[in-house]
């Protein structure tokens, strides 16, 4: 169960010569591949790309239909290697998943392939994950493209761009026989626009055909010496090739007048932030128009030097705006200028920052920097236009005023009670040396649990503990890994390295059944149902496979109690080697996605449905807020009381109470006081409820009268 459906959008897809397109930019992406005649295309999940995957799985009946082969990949390894079907054969094929994290995992895939080359098409669209609102390392897909001389596309983000650019990017492969990336932003990916659609084309050759008529050409094989030729190959033929595709064809783009003083050369993902502040200092319309030449690099890598240098022809200053850093493409356009003995200065990092990501006033405040040292009589009096908006105030430093507010578990997390229990054993055993992983469970090290000391990358959670397996040490570490991290890299890389070492350490796998920080897909543990996957293949039966002898499932990770337990004994047994313990619960968000809509279909067809509900007895809370410090749900929050005798606040429940019971279980776990409740709450209630509801009433009422009447009185005066 993805996180969003596209099901009834993909029916856009079957579009054809005539008709526009209006959409998303991931499904345009997706439209523009079956236009280009692809054979097959594959990927892994991940943000901000990861509905683009889910778009071409909820499209695999239309793909079907067209010949085109779909996978959705174990890893991001899995999906580059994929591309191996274009080295010998001219099948076009697409994969795609999150950069950079994505990219690392796939480099060595990437490097052979690009050693090699490829005969058909080979596209690999890559999510940059670049920003403030990343959840990743700050690094860009920039340096692999130039490792491995990979051509690297980077669209300006309108829908026509982004269509245009898939075609290009298959035809750029073909015609230098070179893989080719496709980078798009964030912004990019589900930007809204239209686009005039083409017909569907089906492959000229399916991977059916390929594996009935095998070719193999070993020049193409990366193996000494051809492996020693590719590097000649890629100088003397693929690079000139691939420049004059660009060149001939007009890739990259030159907006603004002929002639100026001063001229802006940006990356193409940059274009609508670069408009839209030459807009704000009124040098550009609504339409785009700019009084500002524009050299648009629609083409990162490979750099065409004619262009550029007659883009600078005449011009004293030039603007470089390359997001992040280092800064690559300033570098090589310096080395161009300098070889070719120009005059014009080239300006880059120093009006725009060297790192961080390049947003409107960032953007606005380096412009309007860059030229009132080097085009000062550009900018209109006072730095509007005419008929520009009043400048806007700066806003105060909102960082000394508004806290932090890191990510954390949603409410109702099956995961929130694995480290409560974590805390309860540490409070017993001591501290323990503790290694987190990629996924939602790394939120842990967030208050109020502050547990993980490191994170190495998705599945190596397990594998950066390895170090601390010392025999004479009398404390074993813990390690964590979810799921989607185990079935991506974890099974072998962590828990088979484990195996291998006679690791001592206690490997705590988090099994919420999807694949659920990269939007809730399945994996080979889901317990659901899927059409086109192979699903239901237990995490504790991998592990024992692998040789694990102390293997604990546990199956409601709710359970405080028994969560403590387990880890307990998994740190205090005499028993050498990994301990696993697979705690397994339903993603709450996926579960809520799945039984919301059954349960309104129910009320609404009159049927009787029971929702739990949990609260706090106020007169028993004690308001010391223990449970919020094991607990941390966004449910859980505080209240002032009106009693002049309780100063403290206590805790209470809020409407966004899921019903998981995770609070009960805590404050019983550990010993707190009994203050939650659970109260059901019926909807179309049968006469029997109602019975029953009269009937505790009147018993409820009973007691409290009799309650009262044993109460010390004071008569009035």
């Amino acid at each position: 169960m993805a996180e969003r459906s596209f099901a009834k959008e993909v029916e856009k897809l079957r579009m054809g010569a005539g008709d526009t397109f209006h959409g998303e930019g991931i499904l345009a992406i997706t439209k523009a591949l079956l236009e280009n005649g692809v054979g097959y295309v594959g990927g892994y999940q991940g943000a901000p790309i990861s509905h683009l995957m889910d778009v071409l799985s909820d499209a695999q009946e239309i793909l079907g239909e067209l010949g085109v082969h779909f996978e959705a990949s174990a890893s991001e390894a899995t999906a580059a290697a994929m591309l191996a079907a274009s080295v010998h054969y001219p099948i076009r094929g697409a994969v795609t998943f999150k950069s950079t994290v994505g990219t690392n995992v796939a480099s060595d895939a990437l490097a052979n392939l690009a050693s090699g080359g490829v005969t058909g098409g080979a596209l690999v669209i890559v999510g940059e994950d670049y920003g403030e609102g990343s959840s990743i390392m700050q690094e860009r897909s920039h340096a692999f493209a130039m490792k491995s001389q990979i051509w690297l596309l980077d669209p300006r983000p309108n829908l026509p761009s982004i269509v245009k650019a898939v075609g290009d990017g298959f035809e750029l492969s073909e015609a230098s026989n070179t893989p080719v990336m496709l980078q798009v932003r964030i912004r990019g990916c589900h930007v809204h626009g239209r686009f005039a659609a083409r017909d569907n084309v089906a492959p000229a050759m399916t991977v059916r055909d390929a594996v009935e008529n095998p070719r193999r050409d070993t020049q193409r094989i990366v193996l000494p010496p051809a492996s020693f030729v590719h590097e000649h190959e890629k100088i003397d033929k693929r690079l000139p090739a691939a420049i004059r595709y660009i060149r001939d064809n007009g890739l990259n783009e030159v907006f603004g007048p002929d002639s100026a003083k001063v001229g802006i050369v940006l990356q193409g993902g940059m274009y609508n932030a670069v408009i839209r502040s030459l807009q704000r200092l009124g040098l550009a319309d609504i339409y785009g128009n700019t009084k500002v030449p524009l050299y648009v690099l629609n083409v990162t890598y490979p750099l065409i030097s004619e262009e550029f240098l007659s883009f600078c022809d005449g011009k004293d200053a030039v603007l470089m705006v390359e997001e992040g850093q280092p800064d690559y493409i300033e570098q090589a356009f310096g080395s161009m200028l300098y070889k070719a003995g120009a005059r014009t200065r080239l300006v880059g990092k120093g009006p725009l920052p060297m790192a961080g990501e390049y947003t409107g006033q960032v953007m606005t405040d380096g412009i309007r920097a860059f030229l009132s040292e080097h085009g000062a009589g550009l900018l209109p009096s006072r730095g509007r236009a005419p008929n520009a908006p009043p400048p806007v105030e700066t806003a105060p430093d909102l960082a000394n005023v508004v806290p932090v507010r890191p990510p954390g578990f949603c409410t109702g997390c099956p995961e929130r009670p694995i480290f409560a229990a974590t805390k309860l054993v540490e409070k017993e055993l001591g501290q323990h040396h503790i290694a987190s992983d990629i996924g939602c469970h790394l939120f842990s090290i967030n208050a109020p649990f502050e547990i993980g000391a490191t994170t190495m990358g998705y599945g190596l959670g397990p594998a950066s503990a390895s170090a601390f397996n010392d025999p004479g040490a009398n404390r074993r570490s813990i390690s964590f890994v979810g799921d989607g991290g185990f079935w991506h890299n974890g099974l072998t890389s962590s828990v088979g390295n484990a195996v291998f070492n006679q690791n001592d350490g206690v490997i705590v796998i988090v099994d919420n059944y999807y694949s659920a920080a990269t939007g809730g897909q399945d994996v080979l543990s889901s317990r659901a149902d899927n059409k086109t996957k192979s699903t239901k293949h237990p995490i504790a039966e991998a592990v024992r496979g692998l040789g694990v002898n102390w293997v604990r499932q546990v199956d409601r990770t709710y359970d405080v109690g028994k969560m403590r337990d387990t880890l307990r004994e998994a740190l205090t047994t005499p028993e050498k080697g990994p301990k696993v313990i697979v705690a397994s619960s339903e993603c709450m968000l996926n579960r809520q996605r799945r039984e919301k809509p059954l349960l309104g279909a129910a009320m609404k067809a009159g049927e009787r449905v029971v929702k739990p509900r949990f609260g706090v007895d106020e007169d028993v809370c004690t308001g010391d807020h223990a449970c919020m410090r094991l607990s941390g749900c966004p449910s859980l929050s505080v209240k002032k009381l009106d009693d002049p005798l309780r100063d403290d606040p206590v805790a209470s429940i809020d409407q966004s109470c899921v019903g998981c019971g995770n609070c009960g279980e805590v404050a019983d776990a550990a010993v707190l006081c009994p203050s939650f409740y659970r109260a059901d709450v019926v909807h179309n209630p049968t006469r029997r409820d109602r019975l029953v509801d009269r009937l505790r009433r009147g018993l409820i009422g009973w007691l409290q009268m009799r309650r009262e009447a044993g109460r010390l009185q004071f008569a009035e005066q």
